[in-house]
């Protein structure tokens, strides 16, 4: 039977995200081999980061400071940035910078990164029937992979996936596992990042049909 085969092509201003999968690829995580795809061939470099750092896992945008605190509130400088050149409301990044500002001791709960897949959805995520039930058998697109709090993805599923749907955030919880006391508190904090990053990209591809939206979930954030 015959494997089958993905095969990415990237544009060139997109370079690095292929370099960054494939150093994912190629990290050793034997405990991931069976669900992880295998890199069968590339046509780009692979870097070495250093460890106990946060950040994209590139070498050019790793946060120099080897805290939780310092790359989160870097991030939510930079998407705020982002955020005011496309134009985006004065007020709610007022309000977005308060909130981050008054919650700023739930980042420093993360002592150490973890590699996160930063992207797991539906869309993401394969399974196969399994005994009569579904069982996850792969993760795919690790181009948005990051070192950081292993709650930003769960965060990012929740807000992506669940849709503010209890019964799917229940399940969801569970099968993550064992969650630290102050995992909404922190989860919540990073749904707000995330919403933010969203809103920034599609205003950057000119994508304004779910501004409106997304705008409305940071309004409820931020509440």
């Amino acid at each position: 039977m015959t494997e089958p085969v993905v095969i990415k092509i990237y544009d060139d201003q997109w370079r690095w995200k292929q370099e960054k999968e494939i150093y994912v690829h190629t990290l050793d995580r034997a405990s991931l081999r069976e669900i992880y795809p295998q890199i069968g061939g590339c046509m780009a470099a692979v870097h070495q980061i250093p460890q106990d750092s946060y950040g994209y896992l590139t070498t050019q945008v790793l946060d120099p400071e080897p805290t939780n605190t310092a790359y989160m509130t870097r991030q939510f400088h930079n998407k705020l940035r982002e955020y005011a050149d496309h134009g985006g409301d004065a007020a709610l990044t007022t309000a977005i910078e308060a909130k981050v500002a008054r919650q700023t001791e739930l980042l420093g709960a993360c002592r150490h990164a973890v590699l996160c897949h930063n992207d797991f959805h539906e869309g993401n995520v394969l399974v196969a029937e399994d005994g009569g039930g579904w069982q996850v058998s792969g993760f795919i697109d690790v181009e948005n992979a990051i070192a950081a709090d292993p709650l930003m993805d769960l965060a990012k599923t929740d807000y992506y996936s669940v849709h503010d749907d209890q019964d799917k955030r229940e399940a969801l919880c569970d099968g993550y596992g064992k969650l630290p006391a102050d995992w909404s508190e922190r989860v919540d904090l990073y749904r707000l990042y995330h919403a933010l990053e969203l809103w920034d990209w599609y205003a950057s591809i000119g994508n304004t049909p779910p501004l409106g939206g997304i705008t409305d979930d940071i309004r409820r954030m931020t509440a």
